[in-house]
C-alpha cells in the first residue's frame, strides 16, 4: 500500500487538550481513551497531510516485549515507514490504525494493533499484555502528530523475531544496558525506557 495514500486514524489536538496536555509520559491512560476513541471524536484523513498537520493527533500503538530483564530492541531500517526515525534505535513495534482496519473485528484499535504486530515481526509463546501510559512528545516534528499509547507484553520466553528487513539488528538485551544507550534511542523509546525503568 502507498502509505502516502493511507487513510489513518486521528483524533482533534484540541480535544487531546482538552482532557489534559502533558509531555511525555502519562500513566493514568483510562482518562483519554475513553474520550479519544469516541467515536465523534475520531476520523480517517490521509496520511501523508496528517504527517505535516499538528492540529490532528494519529493514534499509534506502541508494543514493548520484555523477557525478564531484558527488552526486544531493534535499528530502523530504510524500509521502515517514518523516514524521520532511520537508523535510530528503538524499543516499540506498531504503528498507525487504518482505515482498512475497520472492517475486520470487534475492536478497530485492537485489530490494528495486532496486524502491526504480524506484519513486523515473528512472536511466539504465552504473554501477559497492559496499556501502560501514553506517550506526548511536542518537541519533536514526528511527535506534534503523532500520540502513542504503549503496551507492555511480558513474555515467558525471548521469542520475538524480526519478520520485516526495516528492524535491523533486532534481539533482546538487559534493561541497564539498553538506558546506558539511551541517546542511541528515537525520542518515543527513550521517554518509555525512562518512564518504566529507569
Amino acid at each position: 500500500m502507498d502509505k502516502g495514500a493511507e487513510r489513518v486514524l486521528v483524533v482533534p489536538t484540541e480535544v487531546f487538550h482538552r482532557i489534559g496536555h502533558f509531555q511525555g509520559f502519562h500513566r493514568d491512560v483510562a482518562p483519554y481513551l475513553d474520550v479519544l476513541l469516541k467515536p465523534e471524536n475520531i476520523s480517517y484523513r490521509p496520511r501523508s497531510t496528517m504527517e505535516e498537520d499538528p492540529s490532528f493527533k494519529q493514534l499509534i500503538p506502541y508494543v514493548v516485549f520484555q523477557f525478564e530483564n531484558q527488552l526486544f530492541h531493534y535499528t530502523r531500517g530504510k524500509s521502515q515507514g517514518e523516514q524521520r526515525l532511520h537508523a535510530l534505535r528503538s524499543i516499540g513495534v506498531g504503528g498507525h490504525i487504518s482505515a482498512d482496519d475497520r472492517n475486520l473485528f470487534d475492536s478497530t484499535y485492537d485489530e490494528a494493533m495486532h496486524r502491526e504486530i504480524a506484519e513486523e515481526v515473528h512472536l511466539e509463546g504465552d504473554c501477559t499484555q497492559q496499556i501502560v501510559g501514553l506517550i506526548n512528545d511536542d518537541e519533536t516534528p514526528v511527535g506534534r502528530v503523532h500520540l502513542g499509547v504503549v503496551h507492555l507484553w511480558k513474555l515467558r520466553a525471548p521469542t520475538v523475531r524480526p519478520r520485516e528487513r526495516g528492524l535491523a539488528r533486532a534481539g533482546f538485551q538487559e534493561i541497564g544496558e539498553l538506558l546506558v544507550a539511551l541517546h542511541e534511542f528515537e525520542t518515543w523509546s527513550q521517554i518509555t525506557l525512562e518512564a518504566l525503568f529507569s
